[in-house]
């Protein structure tokens, strides 16, 4: 029988779940798993791309996560098996090697190599994994994954981390094995997430702040069903246009720009590259008004932030595709809506709407019905709440 823990909502649908990660497990290993441990994706509210610029975020945590169902082992071999991706991978935590072929395999290797650099003593396992972060959708899903294991690999060697420094070595190991210069924002968001609550990220020094969102405003998740992929090269030129601009400016960073300096300084830069710093300094300075607006009800405030916000997403910083563009129509013609806009790097995957939530059901039907018929295609459409950060749990 399963028994509650306070983090997990043990739903009819988590039992199930639970319950088909213990089938998993048994046909796959043998035997029963001894520990459990999750993580949860992230929408950012407001913040796209600021974290690597040392700037600000408003992240949620989400109701959306991963779950591990472990078993230690002694001989030092790890076994992993992905329920979503029907993926296995087997090493030796001695000889942890990067492999040219499985960027999820990269994920799952590249946390338990940063944790032995730092020397912290590991033990081995069997394990099944099972998310219900949707993959490649700007929701985080590889953050979800790599403090999820961190989690794991805590509990099997006994020793404990403090979650600032769990989301740095999650980092690293997405920096060192996946290949994606990251910023801090999805592992910080995926160790350090409180039930209910948005959190208000300052990039540089690490610190938070909670933020509780007015009641009667709901946090809607609207999945384009375009896949992005971070490892590509426009994050990457992204980030290197932003440090241009902050290399010729002056600056350590995008976040100690003013828009005064920049003005005054904007023909330095060439028009690419000043539009994304344009689009950073104001999307950072939009960050507080946010999460001030969420808390007093606001919603004229949440209207035209979000807006600026899509605005310069699409103009100045170009991470809009098309797919997005349909979707965010779609979000503004929907009853009940308070503010749209994008989720995540951009390039597709989900979106993220404020909506009064009296009128959450209706947003919902509106949404798919009209995406479905402007594009021939179903999106996913699902409230979503504030949720804990990475930790183990019990059945």
């Amino acid at each position: 029988m399963l028994s509650t823990l306070q983090s997990v909502e043990w739903t009819v649908k988590s039992r199930a779940r639970a319950r088909h990660m213990i089938d998993e497990f048994r046909a796959e290993f043998g035997g029963e798993p001894e520990l459990w441990t999750r993580a949860p994706g992230r929408v950012d509210l407001m913040g796209s791309h600021t974290d690597y610029n040392l700037g600000f975020v408003l992240t949620l945590p989400i109701s959306k996560d991963t779950w591990i169902a472990a078993r230690r082992r002694e001989d030092g071999i790890v076994r992993l098996r992905s329920m979503n991706l029907d993926a296995v991978d087997e090493f030796r935590l001695d000889q942890i090697d990067r492999v040219a072929d499985s960027k999820w395999r990269n994920y799952v290797r590249g946390v338990p190599a940063v944790l032995q650099q730092e020397g912290l003593a590991l033990k081995g396992c069997d394990a099944i994994i099972h998310s219900s972060v949707p993959i490649e959708s700007g929701l985080s899903s590889s953050a979800a994954l790599e403090c999820a294991l961190a989690t794991m690999f805590e509990e099997l060697g006994g020793w404990h981390l403090l979650p600032q420094r769990k989301a740095q070595f999650g980092q690293k190991a997405e920096h060192e094995f996946a290949g994606v210069n990251c910023g801090i924002l999805d592992q910080y968001s995926a160790c350090l997430g409180l039930n209910g609550c948005a959190l208000l990220l300052d990039c540089r020094n690490l610190s938070t702040r909670t933020v509780h969102l007015a009641g009667n405003i709901h946090v809607v998740i609207c999945n384009t069903m375009s896949r992005r992929r971070l490892s590509g090269g426009e994050y990457a030129q992204r980030r290197s246009e932003c440090e241009q601009g902050a290399a010729i400016l002056g600056v350590p960073a995008l976040r100690d720009l003013s828009p005064h300096h920049l003005a005054s300084r904007r023909n330095e830069l060439s028009d690419t590259v000043a539009r994304r710093c344009e689009f950073i300094v104001a999307e950072s300075a939009r960050v507080e008004l946010l999460a001030q607006a969420l808390s007093s009800n606001d919603r004229d405030a949440i209207s035209s932030l979000c807006a600026a916000s899509f605005t310069g997403a699409k103009d100045l910083y170009e991470i809009v595709s098309p797919a997005m563009e349909t979707m965010m129509d779609c979000m503004l013609a929907a009853p009940g809506v308070l503010g749209a806009r994008q989720a995540g790097a951009g390039f597709g995957g989900c979106m993220v709407a404020l909506v009064d939530s009296a009128h959450t059901e209706a947003f919902r039907a509106s949404v798919i019905d009209s995406y479905s018929r402007a594009t021939q295609t179903t999106p996913e459409v699902w409230p979503v709440t504030g949720a804990r950060g990475a930790e183990a749990f019990h059945l």
